[in-house]
């Protein structure tokens, strides 16, 4: 079969819509598919696609952002994707980030609260067992005093390479 020079983009569609169609297990056959579509991809072109894509790979075989398995009842976001929206919503609506103990306690203007617990929430953040938000004011339980200081100077790095990066666009 002879294989046609495709833009990335004409391949990522294809891809997307491979893996919408069936269970696709392993890059090698994602490739012997594209192939027999005339669309020629080396394997760490593939890897790219992927990762840019955001697929995750399940027992079921890869998925789309959003989609649903049963082996991923709810949508599966990207973890980068949720660094993303957590570094937004800290920069959006945390006033100050402290560590008490094992409680990291995050406080807000009135209301937005929930908002940013919930961003937390999502991010599944390594070591944190659970989250209270009230009205300002968000405590995190975290499993040690150490694994919570380490997560406040993750937290406040995540504002302070937000604003700087907002500075330098100005």
């Amino acid at each position: 079969m002879k294989m046609h020079k495709y833009s990335s983009v004409q391949r990522r569609e294809a891809i997307v819509e491979l893996i919408g169609g069936r269970e696709i297990h392993s890059q090698e056959e994602l490739s012997e598919l594209l192939a027999k579509r005339g669309i020629s991809a080396t394997q760490p072109t593939l890897s790219r696609d992927i990762r840019e894509l955001g697929l995750a790979k399940t027992p079921v075989g890869y998925i789309t952002p959003g989609e649903r398995t049963l082996a991923f009842p709810t949508s599966f976001v990207p973890r980068e994707s949720l660094e993303n929206r957590l570094a937004a919503a800290i920069r959006d609506y945390a006033s100050a980030i402290d560590v008490a103990g094992n409680l990291v306690v995050l406080r807000t203007p009135p209301a937005d609260a929930q908002p940013l617990a919930h961003a937390l929430d999502k991010a599944e953040l390594d070591d944190v067992v659970g989250t209270i938000a009230g009205d300002d004011t968000i405590f995190l339980a975290v499993r040690t005093p150490r694994a919570a200081s380490a997560l406040v100077r993750r937290l406040r790095e995540m504002t302070t390479a937000t604003r700087s990066a907002r500075r330098t666009r100005a």
